[in-house]
């Protein structure tokens, strides 16, 4: 069982989404702990710049995300006929968010490294607020998907076999676990947005680092539960 664990662990880093996740995890977990420990140097400062190197990595990564998303984009359209409206609308808003994301971020990180002249900051304001409004919209996917499957359940507790049941309460716990994931990541979003909007700027790094970390273990399981979610 161990050696199956162990090469799961393996033939997911050999992804990139996998590897992505990971990396993610590890950044977050590095500012979580840099910033709780005491003291400016040494170790703590040492975690503090290995996170701030891992996360410029997963930003020179994303250069090639653009054309995976676009081809989710168009692969989902305006959504499959059956599917809830309302989630179809959200989903489809959501897309558009993420799919601009990418062209902002990458215009932030040109003008960070000299390629362009532009005025980095406002480039990484609009690629965050897309990215919390992408989150934003995926709460409110996942909260309309989980009223539709809680009245499932009270609608057909009684004709409705055990097996279907069982695999509704799946499908909730994972919605749940998704808000939760979102809302974490949205949290952060909202840190990073200039100051001035709700509590930008405001939060401490240890609370950044302890809400990326949740976020990311809570990827990870739902990636190793076969639910695969994005986590910017």
């Amino acid at each position: 069982m161990a050696a199956g664990a162990l090469w799961g662990l393996v033939a997911a880093l050999e992804t990139h989404r996998g590897r992505d996740r990971a990396v993610r995890a590890l950044s977050y977990g590095c500012q979580l702990a840099g910033a709780a420990l005491p003291g400016p140097g040494g170790l703590p400062g040492g975690l503090l710049a290995a996170s701030a190197q891992l996360s410029s990595c997963r930003t020179a990564l994303r250069l090639f995300d653009d054309l995976a998303m676009l081809r989710h984009s168009c692969s989902y359209g305006l959504g499959p006929e059956g599917e809830d409206a309302l989630v179809r609308g959200l989903s489809v808003l959501s897309n558009v968010a993420n799919q601009l994301y990418y062209p902002c971020e990458h215009l932030a990180w040109a003008a960070d490294v000299g390629i362009v002249r532009a005025a980095s900051q406002r480039w990484w304001a609009r690629s965050t607020a897309l990215w919390g409004c992408a989150l934003l919209l995926g709460i409110l996917r996942s909260l309309r998907i989980l009223f539709q499957l809680r009245r499932k359940l009270s609608q057909h507790k009684c004709s409705t076999s055990p097996q279907r049941q069982q695999k509704l309460r799946a499908q909730v716990r994972a919605e749940v676990l998704s808000i939760l994931m979102d809302t974490a990541d949205l949290c952060n979003a909202i840190h990073w947005l200039p100051p001035g909007f709700l509590w930008a700027g405001r939060f401490p790094p240890w609370l950044v680092g302890l809400l990326g970390t949740i976020s990311s273990l809570i990827g990870i399981y739902q990636a190793s539960r076969g639910t695969n979610s994005e986590a910017a």
